[in-house]
């Protein structure tokens, strides 16, 4: 579906008039469903539990922006089991018509798009335009994995032969029921692009996601179903991770797992728990501290403006946030007096607003971390800007705080080294990139990275000794930030994730396809 006019993590300003007119209608729409109930999905049913829990919007916390069941585990289990019931039936559903099912899901995706924004918006706090380029990789992430299915043939390739008497051909399967569970910072995207992926390679899904932002994949899960998908081939079980998530993680008729998430939860909840019989696959997702290095060499407006923009972009909830910047001494002063003037420069407010840039932080955990981060900057080292939480005018009902920029800590600080997930960035000057890249590569993660310089070599000595599974040269829409499916493939190494072939990316699918290989004597 062709759009004249399409948002991105790319995009750097939305000024078209028609966009900012039908989201204004869409919030209007929104804000009727205000104190709305929301349902389990499991099967052909719309399950209440004995229990709901309320969502706040970070935007205004005085009262409950909408209500959501408190599953159980059994609950989950029952979700499960319809997953379980479904899956013969979608699995020899020919992929061509379960491509039909996914498209048409994008599409509607695409036509709603201003109401799935203005949801986000209201859930977890991100501007209109990362909220609109939120919603539109969600329906793009939907269509490339129908493009890789129909690409591939569904996976059935012919073998070589040994003579006219031997058929040989490799065949990829689906597992069975997949259990998908959600991070909050992209509500939609990392439902649908995990979902997707099980989906129209022939599993079943169980979708589970974060408590702080379920709405939109609860949004996702009735997409699906609206377009024709069957009954518990798509299932929706919001509760806490240490119930629902823990039957996912737990239950033995869970084929495959994606979580999305901490390194701490992903890694030794999730990954060192699933399965308990016999390997099966477990794809998580995790953190990142990702580093920028900025040459001599660089062009230092394009290099400020792509720092501060992968820095703060959605208050630097994003597991691909730049972190820690080094710096070559020779531009030091240069670059960070851009850096400090393009961060002043941002908005700061109500993120329904169309000019806001930066909005609240997702929740009061969140809020008390970036305070207590402060803290530790201002005893161990350098504010060079920012620091204070945000209290005036309608921002003292919400999770509102400063763009930050740090120096002065030695490497071994915990602010260099843990991901903080807030606005909060590391800067520090360096005497060779030599120097900037063993520190950038000094960490447990390795997620995206970014450099900045117009020289070839540099460039590609770059690509050559980075340890990340997304890099990003010359970016001024975002340093380390904005992988779009079919373009940048997304996912990490090291502690940053699990599987090897990235998200949206040409081997995606086969995360969640077994190989079986036929042969029949004539």
């Amino acid at each position: 579906m062709a759009e004249k006019f399409k948002i991105t993590y790319a995009t750097m300003s939305a000024d078209n008039e028609q966009l900012h007119a039908d989201f204004d209608a869409a919030i209007e729409r929104v804000e009727a469903l205000k104190g709305s109930t929301f349902p389990l999905i499991i099967g052909d049913e719309e399950r209440e539990s004995d229990r709901t829990f309320p969502v706040y919007s970070p935007v205004d916390i005085r009262e409950p922006l909408v209500y959501f069941q408190k599953g159980t585990r059994e609950d989950a289990a029952d979700a499960i089991a319809a997953a379980r019931a479904a899956f013969p039936a979608w699995k020899a559903t020919p992929y061509e018509e379960r491509l039909v099912l996914i498209e048409r899901a994008a599409n509607m995706i695409t036509e709603r798009r201003y109401d799935l924004a203005a949801i986000m918006i209201m859930e977890m706090g991100k501007n209109r335009i990362e909220a609109l380029g939120d919603v539109e990789e969600s329906a793009d992430l939907l269509r490339y994995y129908c493009y890789q299915m129909r690409q591939n043939n569904g996976y059935v390739r012919e073998m070589n032969s040994f003579g006219d008497n031997d058929e040989n051909r490799s065949v990829l399967k689906p597992y069975g029921v997949w259990a998908v569970i959600s991070p909050f910072n992209f509500p939609l995207a990392l439902a649908a692009g995990p979902a997707a992926a099980a989906l129209v390679t022939g599993n079943t899904v169980v979708l589970k996601p974060s408590s702080d932002a379920p709405w939109s994949a609860y949004m996702l899960a009735t997409i699906l179903r609206e377009a024709g998908v069957p009954a518990g081939v798509v299932n929706f079980v919001t509760g806490s991770g240490g119930t629902v998530g823990m039957e996912l993680v737990e239950n033995p008729a869970v084929d495959g797992i994606t979580f999305t998430g901490s390194y701490d939860v992903g890694f030794h909840q999730v990954y060192r728990n699933f399965p308990k019989q016999y390997p099966m696959p477990v794809i998580v997702e995790m953190g990142g501290k990702n580093p920028a290095i900025i040459s001599n060499k660089a062009d230092l407006d394009k290099a400020a403006q792509g720092v501060m923009r992968s820095a703060f972009g959605m208050g630097g909830q994003k597991c691909s946030a730049c972190s820690r910047v080094y710096i070559h001494k020779d531009v030091y002063d240069e670059f960070m007096e851009k850096l400090i003037a393009k961060t002043k420069a941002l908005k700061i407010g109500n993120p329904l607003e169309r000019d806001t840039f930066l909005g609240p932080l997702v929740n009061r955990n969140a809020y008390e971390d970036y305070k207590r981060f402060v803290k530790k900057a201002k005893a161990d080292g350098t504010i060079l800007l920012g620091g204070n939480v945000l209290t005036e005018g309608e921002m003292e009902h919400g999770y509102y705080v400063e763009p930050t920029i740090i120096t002065g800590l030695p490497e071994d600080h915990e602010l260099v080294k843990t991901e903080l997930f807030v606005p909060i960035l590391y800067v520090t000057p360096v005497d060779s990139l030599e120097e900037a890249m063993e520190k950038a590569n000094d960490t447990m993660y390795g997620l995206t990275a970014g450099f900045f310089s117009e020289d070839e070599d540099e460039i590609q000595w770059f690509f050559d000794n980075i340890q990340a599974g997304v890099t990003y040269v010359n970016r001024a829409a975002g340093a380390t930030t904005g992988a779009w499916p079919g373009y940048q493939p997304f996912g990490g190494w090291k502690a940053s994730g699990s599987s090897g072939r990235n998200i949206g990316g040409h081997y995606s699918l086969l995360n969640y396809l077994r190989e079986q290989s036929q042969t029949v004597i004539r």
